[in-house]
């Protein structure tokens, strides 16, 4: 289907003195579009074309544009990445409302279910059904985007017929109840009626909707619950209607959310036992770090991988993107680079770090990172050595390779004596904004901190003791003038393109997006198990549901070189969180994270102690609604011919993000507000 890119320009017929009984020949009409597979094909096509995926051509500023213009993932104020750009900024809105384009969509998903019965005896049973079902998918999944952006949505499953009566023109938002159970509807009717297996590259089919009901169900079971956790408990009804928009009624909330994680949890496990997906293994070794990190690159560029449930493909040279071309690192610059720099956030997540009493990552022998002295290592990747791999798959390390090139990662060079004392004196929030460059030790003579504001020519050079000089900073950054380089002393590299051959650059990238995979079923699963656990739910299918929860996680683990859990996951919110990071590991860079704090609502100032899915302080990145990143930042010593690392907020283009309780539900666009007498905009906006 990725071959067929084709638009159909319908044509309304006007009176006239021809004869009407001889259709024009710009007309495309409804018989040569359902009345045969071929047909088929261009009507899906258009669909799927239009479908609300969010891969390389989504920017989750910019919404669905299908442009792919400085695509850049995990920037949306999750902490997993920091972009330069000004579309690095939180999850607060699209610039392009998915609103009219749903409409649109749903108008010609409605029309297909509408008449394709016409054409039945057309098709065998099998296959009729099946285009049925690849209808109802779509129609389950434009619902789903829509109920996630703004919850209670206009339920639109007919198409409207012009000229008609006004008062069936306009359709008011129903509550968002009633919106995930249509929600829940479809993708049980396409369930139902799909095959088990595509019959054409790029079809759904049934185990495709399974998957993405288990997703959509966990979010509804998650708003369901969490609104309540949210000062006002985040619903209300419209003005125009009184509707409940927003939210679920105080007697309703329980059962809602027992019934969607129910729901969520029989779909992965339907899934799960189906066996015909499996964790990515081709390359892992059983006590081999480097093979598991390697096997974990190698999954997202296997087209014949048993991960993966549905891809979003794409063919050089007729169907490409940019993503290399954005967030490679500095040295390749086709025609940018850095667009996606990890945090040091993101990477305390994972196991095998050094940490101080507080969980956070150890970089000085002190008790925290503003005492002792700095730790020194022989080279910055000993820093990772005991990492588990698969932070490594995702992120480059400093003097890790891509490509088969040396990344040369290098914030500054220290030339005072040895031990080293932390540079700054005070690492809290409120001294955020202090940057390595406005430090006396760069500052002030004789200067004991060297740093580059930029690449090429403007590298300071660093005066060593046989008379010759070295670069301050390495050539990838970072540069404190140049927000190109790593912004965080990171790059990303999962999806990034290993081969030296392949080209980089703006639309010359083929590589597939990987929309849903079997980790994320299993995360899923495990997830509304530990819910359904801490609800007093049994499980559905006369199953340990916490056992099930705890294998997944431990198989997840396994995968990826990290330590396994001991004990069996309770019904706790501990436990809870346990699921809820594996899932932030796991699922980075994939357009995951931004949906599940969401849902988990956890990124308003007051919810933020569970922010990156287990207990932390909510002060250690923010003091009020705005919270910023921190980087992991390498220094060479001269003194000691020794690396150390400094955690700090990012000093490189600074960015600030900012979350109210309002942002977890979208504002519908004003212009639909105020030319409808039924559609209401949300409470409290």
């Amino acid at each position: 289907m990725k071959r067929i890119i084709i638009l159909l320009t319908a044509v309304c017929l006007l009176a006239s003195c021809v004869d009407m009984d001889v259709p024009p020949k710009n007309v495309v009409t409804a018989d040569q579009l359902l009345g045969d597979e071929s047909g088929m094909d261009i009507y899906l096509a258009r669909l799927y074309s239009y479908m609300p995926y969010e891969d390389f051509k989504y920017q989750g500023q910019w919404g669905f544009q299908f442009n792919g213009w400085l695509v850049s993932l995990g920037i949306e104020g999750t902490g997993e990445c920091l972009d330069r750009d000004g579309i690095c900024r939180a999850f607060t809105g699209e610039d392009t409302p998915y609103w009219g384009m749903a409409f649109t969509e749903l108008r010609d998903v409605n029309s297909m279910i509408e008449t394709l019965p016409k054409y039945k005896d057309r098709y065998p049973e099998t296959v009729y059904n099946h285009y049925l079902g690849e209808a109802y998918y779509i129609r389950a999944t434009v619902f789903y985007a829509m109920a996630r952006r703004f919850g209670g949505v206009p339920l639109v499953t007919k198409v409207i017929q012009y000229p008609n009566n006004t008062d069936s023109l306009e359709v008011p938002r129903s509550s968002e109840e009633d919106t995930w159970n249509q929600v829940l509807a479809d993708y049980d009717k396409a369930i139902s009626l799909l095959q088990p297996a595509s019959p054409k590259a790029g079809y759904c089919n049934k185990y495709k909707a399974l998957a993405w009901k288990s997703e959509a169900m966990l979010y509804a079971g998650s708003v369901a619950k969490y609104n309540q956790t949210v000062s006002g408990h985040l619903t209300g009804v419209g003005k125009k209607t009184g509707v409940r928009v927003i939210g679920f009624a105080p007697e309703r909330w329980e059962a809602a959310s027992k019934k969607y994680f129910t729901e969520a949890y029989n779909a992965a496990i339907e899934v799960i036992k189906s066996g015909r997906y499996t964790l990515y293994m081709k390359n892992w070794e059983a006590g081999n770090p480097t093979a598991q990190y390697q096997n974990m690159v190698n999954m997202f560029f296997d087209a014949d991988s048993p991960e993966n449930i549905d891809v979003k493909d794409y063919d050089l040279p007729t169907v490409a993107h940019g993503y290399d071309a954005y967030n490679a690192p500095f040295i390749y610059h086709m025609p940018l680079s850095g667009g996606m720099c990890p945090t040091l956030d993101f990477c305390q997540l994972f196991d095998g770090f050094g940490r101080y009493a507080d969980g956070s990552i150890r970089v000085t022998d002190g008790s925290n990172c503003g005492n002792g002295h700095y730790l020194l290592y022989d080279s910055p990747l000993d820093f990772f050595k005991d990492v588990e791999p698969r932070l490594r798959a995702w992120i480059i390390y400093p003097g890790d390779t891509h490509r088969g090139d040396v990344q040369e990662i290098r914030t500054g060079t220290y030339v005072g004596s040895t031990p080293i004392s932390p540079l700054f004196e005070d690492y809290s929030y409120a001294t955020s904004e202090k940057t390595y460059q406005q430090l006396d030790a760069y500052t002030k003579k004789p200067k004991t901190l060297y740093l580059s504001p930029n690449s090429g020519a403007s590298q300071e050079k660093v005066p060593l003791a046989d008379g010759t000089t070295m670069n301050a900073s390495g050539t990838d950054g970072p540069f404190y003038n140049n927000g190109e380089a790593t912004l965080t002393g990171l790059y990303v590299r999962k999806y990034l393109n290993p081969d030296p051959s392949s080209t980089i650059g703006e639309g010359k990238c083929g590589q597939d997006f990987i929309l849903m995979r079997y980790a994320e079923v299993l995360l899923n699963m495990a997830e509304a198990a530990v819910e359904l656990a801490e609800a007093g739910v049994a499980a559905p299918d006369g199953s340990d549901l916490l056992q099930n929860a705890t294998d997944a996680v431990n198989a997840i683990r396994t995968r990826a070189g990290a330590t396994l859990l001991t004990a069996k996951l309770n019904n706790t919110d501990a436990s809870r969180n346990i699921v809820r990071r594996e899932r932030r590991k796991e699922l980075a860079f994939e357009s995951k994270t931004k949906w599940d704090l969401r849902r988990w609502r956890v990124q308003h100032y007051e919810g933020r102690d569970g922010f990156w899915g287990e207990e932390r302080d909510k002060n250690t990145f923010s003091n009020n609604s705005q919270y910023r990143f921190r980087g992991l930042y390498p220094f060479y010593s001269t003194q000691a011919g020794k690396w150390f690392f400094d955690e700090h907020f990012q000093f490189v283009s600074l960015k600030t993000f900012d979350y109210s309780i309002l942002d977890y539900y979208w504002a519908i666009p004003d212009g639909e507000v105020t030319k409808s007498s039924v559609i209401d905009q949300q409470p409290n906006r």
